[in-house]
């Protein structure tokens, strides 16, 4: 973690921690679901779906807010083997609960001893993420903006 402090007089947006966590780092923000499968090179943190707004994107260590995962099971899969290579995120904000992404995180705390947090975000949190590069995630589920990087003031 970081010396910056979140914005002063800023509310944290505050969601529900499906896997409880901190984290800090920049906002990867998509209006769009990801596939993990097919979508996310596990050997880098690319995204690769070339139809993916954030393709190209290195997502090892981000804050990734996507509002949901697509596809199948197979999302779990991939995801454990970035978090296991250390090229995963280093949380999920989602628009409600996504099982994909809480499952992988349990099952890395169990094989890894390491989880990225899981936070479900009402639509309308999520959606005001857009303005946010960089953000700071606590246990309880809040998301704080980091100074300087709130495009919203």
């Amino acid at each position: 973690m970081s010396d910056e402090p979140a914005v002063p007089g800023s509310a944290p947006l505050i969601g529900r921690a499906l896997v409880p966590g901190t984290a800090e780092g920049a906002v990867l923000y998509s209006s769009e679901p990801l596939s993990f499968w097919g979508g996310y090179d596990a050997d880098t943190g690319e995204i690769i779906d070339r139809r993916h707004p954030l393709a190209g994107r290195t997502g090892t260590g981000s804050i990734m807010a996507i509002p949901a995962t697509r596809g199948s099971s197979t999302t779990t899969a991939v995801l454990l083997e970035a978090i296991r290579r250390g090229t995963a995120p280093a949380a999920f904000l989602t628009r409600g609960p996504d099982t994909f992404l809480a499952l992988a995180a349990i099952v890395a705390d169990q094989l890894y001893g390491r989880a990225p947090p899981v936070i479900a975000l009402s639509r309308e949190d999520y959606d005001t993420l857009r303005g946010i590069l960089g953000a700071r995630v606590d246990a309880t589920g809040a998301v704080r903006p980091l100074q300087g990087t709130d495009r919203r003031q």
